[in-house]
Formats: C-alpha cells, sequence, structure tokens
C-alpha cells in the first residue's frame, strides 16, 4: 500500500512564505500550488528560484513518503530546466517518481501555469537516511 499522508505536514518557513499550498499528497505523486505574486523577480517574472524550491518542496515530500518514518529524505541533486515566463496567476508543481530505490529517490517535477503550459520541468534526487535514532532501520523497498 503506498505511503500517504496521514497528518498535517510542516512545510517549513519557506514554502509558507512562498504560498505553497498542498493539493494531493502521496509517494506517488504530490501536487501543489503557488502564486506568482511574491514569487518574482526585477522583471515580473516568476523567479526560476521560486520554481526550484517548489520543486524541491514536492520533490522532497514525495521522497519522505517513500522512504516512510524510520527515514528522512536529504536532496542531494536539483537540476531544473525553465521554459517559459509566467507574470500572473498561480503555477501548479506535480512530483512524480522516476526511481524509488533503498538509498536513493528521483522525482520529476513539473511547474505548469493556468493554461497548463509548462513554465519548469525539474529533476531532484533525494539521499534517504535514518532518522535521529533510527541508525539500525530496515530501508523502504
Amino acid at each position: 500500500m503506498p505511503n500517504t499522508l496521514q497528518r498535517p505536514l510542516p512545510l517549513g518557513d519557506l514554502a509558507s512564505r512562498m504560498g505553497i499550498e498542498l493539493t494531493e499528497v502521496s509517494a506517488e505523486r504530490v501536487v501543489a500550488t503557488m502564486p506568482v505574486q511574491g514569487n518574482t523577480q526585477p522583471y515580473g517574472l516568476l523567479h526560476g528560484g521560486a520554481s526550484a524550491a517548489l520543486a524541491e518542496t514536492l520533490g522532497s515530500i514525495g521522497a519522505a513518503l517513500h522512504a516512510g518514518p524510520t527515514h528522512i529524505a536529504v536532496g542531494v541533486d536539483l537540476n531544473c530546466t525553465h521554459h517559459r515566463g509566467a507574470d500572473s496567476g498561480t503555477v501548479t508543481g506535480e512530483a512524480t517518481p522516476v526511481h524509488r530505490g533503498r538509498t536513493t529517490a528521483t522525482y520529476e517535477i513539473v511547474v505548469s501555469d493556468e493554461r497548463a503550459r509548462r513554465i519548469c520541468t525539474a529533476r531532484l534526487t533525494c539521499l534517504l537516511r535514518p532518522a535521529p535514532g533510527q541508525q539500525g532501520a530496515t530501508r523502504p523497498a
């Protein structure tokens, strides 16, 4: 059975300040929205770093759910390709697994605008490590 969210998930201060709101959460698919307003660069377009932060947030959540309660997911590689700008509205990020192993998990994250146009494609790889106090824990299958 897939690991799904059973309790409120703390997103952290950055995600809260950016207005990231989760809409679907499981190890197989993590979806969230983020407003463009407040997350722009000086030219009024969505900041590439904002897209990257959204991507890392979603991929990390998916990897953490795959890892289970005895492990933590630590991002070790993030790659983002920015395809087009967004200057208003809301973007949606969708993370899906590319690889879910015992020691690493990799997710592809697609960020799209309200017209379903791809804004950014990202790939995040997380290292799966035992959580504090879980040094002998069995890793995910």
